[in-house]
């Protein structure tokens, strides 16, 4: 029971967190003796502990590569010499989850953190990819502080309907669309909905899940080349392998999480958000990340940081491709590649070398037509663009490369939702009033409000308007919305109208103008109308009497917090990202 092992920066192995029974020896003695009926020996027993967070379930499809990850990322600890523990956590997909999967995103990150500060482990490995299992398990590792690095489960497989190649989940709305503008019947619909989900994996476009999966790439949390294998590919299964490879030199090492995402990481993961039409959740998901290590994204340099950095990632919603082709073309190192010059080389990564050092590791790369030159983007600014004004007075986001031009600059007479209901109630009556050239608001979906600030935001366009042929319609709303959606929609709006944010006072035939030009979201109301309808209509904040409900409604931040809760970020703030 000797502690030689163990050096001045603390135990290891099985000697950590010891369960408390009063006599530290007599707990080792006994947590030996329980995990040695599993078949251990004491020279097992002897190496880094290497936990494997197993996400799989049969709720999610996204991660039924999972049981192949984990088998693949075990070999790689034993040929590495440590002795891999794989844990359950809870898995949440963005389909099967109600109200919204971001609902419990925190509550995932909790039990992420509290398990890995439960169980005896020297590093960790992050088994994620459905939208919101990334970030969480981001948020909580960052929170655990300990050796970590991330395993994206990988993109599914594109399919073909009729002679065209699809993919969810842009052309899931792509389709879904059409049906509703009577373009295509219901044995079509049906058909295509074979078509959609070639393989087990996320969504094979830009949406969120590829989004964290590039962002977890830039941030340095995987190894080189993690984010863009498909999942049903041997390149994914080899990239487990060296996960769990890396993670016991981590371990030996003792690099842990702070060491990695620092200020540089975030600002080359907000980069990155910008140059591949990253999913606007990719902010919310960033700020709760950045939370957990006492920082804060400056939105405002966000935006300019946009400016600057064009869109070259050829992928739906903004472009063409997908996520087996981004791979093809060589993955996140031809665009880090592209990006170089605006990069922050000096980042540190899981493989205990810089950013920039990985690039020129990866050699000079080879044509390819799915990661455009800087010099010649598909977009001439960053996908996402951050908005302000009188009616988001917190800031608001627009994915403006996948909006139509046409409807940048716009001002229309507000049609107004009150909540979600109000919404299924009313959108495709042939009596609402409504026109293409006014803008949709709905209330009451932020992070309270709904609660869990659903993908709403893509509200669909009136049932009347898509079958007269009106394919875009300019949107308000502080919700989110599916990064593998499209359209003229504005999101996140800060504060949210269940809190008493100007949002909540909006009524029908109010003016609304947008100007991305500008960066502005402008109500046409004078401060004293608002303020008379506020008095007259008072906002009730949403309540819970029990259960996780009433956790999350008492203690959830806004959308430019990363909807996190107030507990759980870092006691201690450092500043804003970046720091420029």
């Amino acid at each position: 029971m000797s502690n030689s092992a163990d050096d001045d920066a603390g135990p290891s192995g099985m000697r950590k967190g010891l369960t408390s029974y009063g006599d530290a020896g007599f707990s080792l003695f006994l947590r030996k003796a329980f995990i040695k009926g599993a078949g251990y020996t004491d020279a097992a027993l002897a190496r880094p502990v290497i936990a494997i967070a197993d996400t799989g379930s049969d709720y999610n499809p996204c991660h039924g590569n999972a049981p192949q990850l984990i088998e693949a990322v075990k070999r790689g600890v034993m040929l590495a010499g440590g002795l891999p523990m794989a844990f359950p956590t809870i898995s949440v997909h963005e389909s099967f989850a109600a109200p919204t999967s971001m609902f419990l995103r925190n509550l995932m990150a909790m039990d992420t953190e509290e398990m890995i500060r439960a169980q005896p482990m020297d590093a960790v490995v992050l088994i994620g990819g459905c939208d919101k299992t990334v970030p969480a398990q981001l948020m909580g590792a960052a929170s655990a502080n300990i050796p970590a690095i991330q395993l994206i489960t990988g993109s599914m497989l594109t399919g073909s309907h009729r002679g065209e190649r699809v993919g969810a989940c842009t052309d899931c709305r792509r389709y879904w669309g059409q049906f509703r503008a009577g373009e295509i019947d219901a044995d079509e619909v049906a058909d295509v909905n074979h078509q959609l989900v070639a393989s087990v994996g996320t969504c094979s476009v830009m949406g969120t899940a590829s989004t964290m999966a590039c962002i977890a790439e830039a941030l340095g949390m995987t190894v080189p080349g993690g984010a863009s294998p498909p999942a049903v590919t041997a390149d994914r299964i080899r990239i487990a392998e060296l996960t769990g490879a890396q993670a016991v030199q981590m371990a030996r090492d003792r690099l842990t999480i702070d060491k990695i995402l620092t200020p540089a990481a975030f600002e080359n993961a907000m980069r990155v958000l910008l140059a591949i039409g990253g999913s606007t959740n990719g902010i919310v998901h960033l700020a709760a990340i950045a939370g957990r290590m006492g920082l804060a994204i400056d939105l405002s340099a966000l935006d300019r940081m946009g400016r600057e950095t064009p869109v070259l990632l050829d992928l739906k919603p903004s472009g063409a491709h997908y996520m087996e082709d981004f791979h093809a073309a060589g993955g996140m190192a031809t665009l880090l590649r592209e990006l170089k010059p605006l990069l922050r080389l000096e980042a540190m990564t899981v493989t205990g070398r810089t950013l920039g050092e990985e690039i020129d590791r990866a050699g000079p790369g080879f044509p390819q037509t799915v990661v455009r030159p800087i010099t010649d983007p598909i977009y001439p600014q960053g996908g996402i663009a951050v908005l302000s004004g009188n009616l988001a007075p917190g800031g608001a986001i627009i994915k403006q490369s996948a909006a139509d031009p046409a409807l940048m600059e716009h001002e229309g007479r507000a049609v107004v939702f009150q909540n979600l209901e109000d919404l299924a109630h009313r959108i495709d009556r042939d009596d609402l009033d409504v026109g293409a050239d006014d803008v949709l608001v709905l209330k009451n979906i932020g992070p309270k409000g709904a609660p869990g600030m659903p993908e709403a935001g893509y509200i669909p366009i009136p049932r009347k308007l898509a079958r007269a042929g009106v394919k875009d319609i300019m949107r308000i709303s502080d919700g989110r919305m599916s990064g593998t959606a499209f359209g003229t929609i504005v999101l996140h709006v800060t504060p949210e109208s269940a809190i008493g944010g100007p949002l909540a006072w909006v009524q029908d035939g109010d003016r609304i103008r947008l100007s991305v030009k500008n960066r502005e979201i402008t109500l046409r109301v004078s401060d004293e109308v608002l303020a008379q309808r506020a008095i007259d209509h008072p906002v009730v904040e949403p309540t819970a009497e029990r259960g996780y409900r009433k956790l999350y409604l008492q203690s959830v931040l806004q959308a430019d917090q990363g909807v996190d809760f107030d507990f759980l970020q870092a006691p201690h703030p450092l500043g804003k990202v970046p720091r420029c």
